[in-house]
């Protein structure tokens, strides 16, 4: 799963500020714990001790180790008792003055066995969220809300359906798209005017897929062309247009609204040429209508959107101007 590098950055930062805050908090704790009863510090040196004595003892030759061993286990209990009795006594939660990581998997560093852990993840869908939030301004973006209500239920020839049974179709279709959602998803084109609810399903299957621990990238047309523009012409870091072309799931918001130009021709075939070739699923949603895509991005373009994506048509009446 591929996050971009800045949803990374900002996780691993979270992970070293927690692991620094309960180590600060344990130490906190424990110097409180001495101060209150200086006889725990005496104990805790002397448990410490008593461990360095039977590794002293494993390793020392021509005797035989058990009783030694027997003898320093019965006084580090007796230790042990001492101090769970002195916490009680001082009303001290003994979990206040646990020392383990911040993660029982992992040790606190986000990784183990080679592969990021789970504590790592979630601190990369968090951050994801966060840096997802253009995609969800109300919060309420979810497909429970979704209303089919808000589109006609009347016939239109130009679908051969209404536009609500087109839209439950739609819905349907996404819900599914996003609860199935893998590296081998198809890339999909939703197509229909303003105000249709294309970037509302789009943001729908965001959070679904962010939740299933999927690096997702957002972008505005203006906003994509804009970076690799930037990036061309070393106003900014490489990094920010390869989180675009690794990301597991990119969304390409308003394709057909920026200004078109050669360059943008050239980095929009080159961002749909590779994430094809990389079988890396893309979702792009246009006021363009299939049938302009030509004219506007040439057929090599037009092409690729059209024949390896899946067409989603939105119909209806501007939702926006309804409210």
């Amino acid at each position: 799963m591929s996050y971009s590098k800045e949803v990374l950055r900002r996780a691993k930062l979270r992970l070293e500020e927690d692991n620094r805050k309960k180590q600060a908090e344990y130490e906190d704790n424990l110097n409180r714990a001495y101060t209150l009863r200086p006889r725990l510090r005496e104990i805790d040196r002397e448990l410490r001790t008593t461990a360095a004595g039977i590794v002293s003892v494993c390793f020392s030759r021509g005797q035989d180790p058990s009783l030694a061993i027997e003898q320093i286990k019965k006084k580090n209990l007796q230790l042990q008792e001492e101090r769970q009795w002195i916490l009680d006594e001082a009303e001290i939660p003994e979990d206040s003055l646990d020392d383990s990581p911040l993660c029982a998997l992992c040790g606190g560093s986000g990784y183990r066995n080679g592969a990021m852990c789970e504590c790592l993840h979630e601190l990369c869908r968090q951050e994801q969220r966060h840096v997802l939030a253009p995609l969800f301004p109300t919060g309420r973006e979810r497909f429970d809300t979704f209303s089919l209500d808000v589109y006609p239920d009347r016939y239109y020839p130009s679908i051969g359906t209404t536009p609500r049974n087109l839209m439950q179709k739609n819905l349907s279709f996404c819900k599914k798209y996003a609860a199935d959602f893998s590296a081998s998803s198809p890339s999909l084109l939703f197509s229909g005017a303003t105000g249709l609810g294309k970037t509302f399903l789009s943001a729908c299957i965001a959070r679904q897929v962010t939740e299933k621990g999927f690096g997702v990238v957002y972008a505005s047309a203006g906003q994509l062309f804009s970076d690799f523009e930037n990036v061309k012409f070393d106003r900014a870091d490489a990094s920010t247009v390869e989180d675009y072309e690794a990301a597991d799931l990119l969304i390409l918001d308003d394709l057909g609204t920026e200004m078109t130009s050669p360059f943008v021709l050239a980095a929009l075939y080159r961002l749909v040429n590779d994430r094809m070739l990389g079988k890396k699923p893309t979702l792009i949603s246009t006021n363009l209508r299939p049938e302009n895509l030509e004219a506007r991005y040439g057929g090599q373009i037009a092409s690729r959107l059209v024949g390896a994506y899946s067409l989603l048509v939105f119909e209806g009446e501007d939702i926006r101007m309804q409210r």
